[in-house]
């Protein structure tokens, strides 16, 4: 591979944080593609590669024995060489409370796209404000996937809340054959929905505030209201609302926060899904720009979505940039937006040349 092929990433466009990073990752290892990441996280207090970013990096470096510069805390350039991806048994840990769900899902696409089965255990932060919790994973994201035909199951081993983390939880991942293609237009019944809180090391009253709340608010039934008490290695408090939606869950979630009432945690969860509700649509906006790279490492597909959100634009141009796809954002009516995935030609032309598509 020729390091003046490089495509060159700017990683301040859009919002200028850390999925532009992992999103560029992922890319360059399924389509074999060298690529140069500038001003990492610019549009951050803290720019530049923080304890998880740094760990996705040296993941995604050792699942497909890349070449790398600026791997080091802080680095705001990265130069990243990809090898051949290699399925296999891998253990990653954070050793913060940072984003365990965002290192899994900067090397899943790689992997469900390599030659075998692989089993991977993580250790950081399952449950974090700012990115995918372990039960938006399992619930909303993996169950689109297998849709979509990938086969990957996780299981819980311990919960990670900011600021202690210590959580763990393993993936198996087997490998797929090409992806179909998505369509999720038409929204849902949502009466049916059901409140899940759970919580460690904090008093039960918390816990007994914000279910009540929601069933204040919301009307749902105590049969759907569950308390969950766990150990962890810190405090954490989670409130979450689910709604069953064409084959997977819509989760809205909120976390207590220190001087943040229940009622008030709760009322942010509340919020989301009535948004949603609104809006008839089968995608939150949290799950729309997850589902961008697997749509174009795939067939493509449509979906509908609320507003689209900084994130999911920044990721749309982040893999137009890469693979030069076809991606339409068009809006509906007032609460709703369409996003349109064309399959690319150029992630089309490599499944039959790249190593990692030999499966196809």
């Amino acid at each position: 591979m020729n390091k003046e092929d490089t495509i060159v990433i700017d990683g301040s466009k859009g919002e200028g944080g850390g999925q532009i990073f992992r999103s560029s990752l992922t890319l360059a290892m399924c389509l074999g593609k060298a690529v140069c990441i500038n001003n990492i996280r610019a549009g951050r207090s803290n720019p530049g590669l923080l304890r998880q970013h740094l760990t996705c990096l040296k993941a995604a470096k050792e699942i497909c024995d890349a070449s790398v510069e600026g791997e080091s805390l802080g680095s705001k350039k990265v130069v990243f060489i990809p090898g051949k991806v290699k399925s296999g048994k891998y253990h990653f840990s954070v050793g913060t409370a940072g984003s365990s769900t965002l290192i899994f899902q900067t090397i899943l696409m790689p992997l469900l796209f390599s030659a075998g089965k692989s089993e991977v255990i993580l250790e950081g932060g399952t449950h974090n404000t700012m990115a995918p919790t372990f039960n938006f994973i399992s619930k909303s994201f993996l169950p689109i996937l297998k849709v979509m035909g990938c086969e990957v199951n996780v299981e819980l081993k311990k919960y990670g809340f900011y600021p202690a983390g210590g959580g763990k939880w393993c993936a198996e991942i087997s490998p797929a054959s090409k992806l179909k293609k998505l369509a999720l237009i038409d929204g849902g019944d949502l009466a049916d929905i059901s409140a899940h809180v759970i919580s460690s090391k904090m008093p039960r009253h918390v816990t007994d505030r914000e279910l009540n709340q929601i069933k204040k608010r919301c009307g749902i039934p105590d049969d759907s209201l569950h308390q969950q008490l766990v150990e962890s290695a810190g405090p954490g408090n989670v409130v979450s609302l689910s709604v069953s939606e064409k084959g997977h869950e819509v989760i809205f979630e909120a976390f207590g926060e220190k001087n943040v009432s229940a009622e008030r945690a709760a009322n942010k969860a509340i919020n989301a899904w009535y948004k949603f509700k609104d809006a008839n649509v089968p995608i939150c906006e949290h799950l729309a720009d997850q589902l961008i790279l697997p749509m174009i490492l795939g067939s493509g597909g449509v979906y509908r979505t609320t507003k689209p959100t900084m994130h999911l634009l920044s990721n749309i141009d982040v893999v137009k940039s890469i693979t030069g796809a076809s991606i339409d954002v068009a809006q509906v009516d007032d609460l709703s937006w369409e996003i349109t995935v064309t399959e690319s030609a150029l992630v089309k032309s490599l499944q039959y040349q790249s190593p990692i598509f030999k499966r196809v």
